[in-house]
């Protein structure tokens, strides 16, 4: 008889400075991340999958792609509708493949998935995650190399919830240093942007997200000397507040409350690191160009963490 396996395969439990999490088999996830015990993430029972896109690995593009068209290269491309409702190719094809582990610590754990030449994407491309705690949290560490004879177009993401206390998340206190706010049509694929000054999108002090329904990418980030831009979320009702950093190559951060799913709805807040905004497959805005396999620039990587702090009254 065969062996039950969770739906989202082989568990990967790590822990350190404090801080425990376990990563899935599928899509690389990150299931759970606990600091002292409590929660920082919003993740999946081991018993379950991931719904939402809970801890998934966007790649190679974060969000959307309006129709699964767009052209690379000389060449016109169309990927699978995997969002159908709005007819558009989302969040990359690896978030529900077989990650392989390559190498497990007692705080830290690297994965490795090769994503293969097909319709619609046809490179080959090698993926690579690696999370690591510390003291400083977590640290998330994603590479993509490129094996393929020709230049590769690539972005990344990543779509955790974060929490701080029981939700509604509307008590909970926001610093977002981000100055411009992206547009979308009614299929979520940018039209526009604006600047936030003098708008309910403007977090860059730090206040009470209200009832501010959110699902809209943040960009023009104000970083520090090490070019990190840092996202705070705080609980004013129990003092527990985490920060989440961003490196120099994610130039986008999108926040989404999922007001639009009636089982989660403001129970957490997706902060999802992404190194170029929806569609950029399409429009090329902050979109990577791999090089062909051998030439300098055939791999791009990008870092991303989340640590706790400290609780006070």
């Amino acid at each position: 008889m065969s062996e039950q396996v969770p739906p989202s395969g082989e568990q990967f439990a790590i822990s350190g400075g404090g801080y425990d999490a376990v990563v899935t088999e599928s899509g690389a996830a990150l299931r759970l991340l606990t600091y002292a015990g409590r929660d920082l993430v919003d993740g999946f029972g081991a018993d379950a999958m991931s719904s939402g896109g809970r801890g998934q690995l966007l790649m190679p593009w974060p969000n959307r792609v309006r129709d699964g068209r767009y052209s690379f290269d000389g060449r016109d491309l169309q990927l699978a509708l995997t969002e159908p409702k709005r007819s558009n190719a989302s969040h990359g094809l690896a978030r529900w493949a077989a990650w392989t582990l390559e190498e497990r610590t007692e705080h830290s754990v690297s994965m490795q998935y090769r994503l293969m030449a097909q319709t619609g994407y046809p490179w080959l491309v090698d993926l690579h995650v690696l999370y690591d705690l510390s003291a400083d949290g977590l640290t998330v560490t994603q590479t993509a190399t490129n094996h393929s004879p020709s230049p590769a177009p690539y972005a990344s993401g990543a779509h955790p919830y974060f929490t701080v206390g029981n939700g509604p998340v509307d008590g909970w206190e926001l610093r977002l240093p981000a100055a411009t706010r992206s547009i979308t049509d009614d299929r979520l694929i940018p039209m526009s942007t604006e600047d936030v000054a003098g708008t309910p999108y403007d977090f860059r002090e730090g206040r009470a997200l209200g009832d501010l329904a959110l699902n809209h990418g943040f960009t023009d980030l104000e970083r520090d000397e090490s070019g990190r831009a840092t996202t705070s979320l705080r609980d004013p009702a129990t003092g527990r507040a985490l920060e989440v950093w961003v490196d120099q190559g994610h130039r986008w951060l999108l926040l989404y409350t999922a007001d639009d799913v009636a089982a989660t709805a403001r129970r957490s807040l997706a902060i999802e690191p992404m190194t170029a905004n929806a569609d950029a497959f399409r429009t090329g805005e902050d979109l990577l160009t791999l090089a062909s396999a051998g030439e300098a620039g055939d791999e791009a990587s990008v870092s991303w963490g989340v640590r706790a702090v400290e609780e006070h009254a």
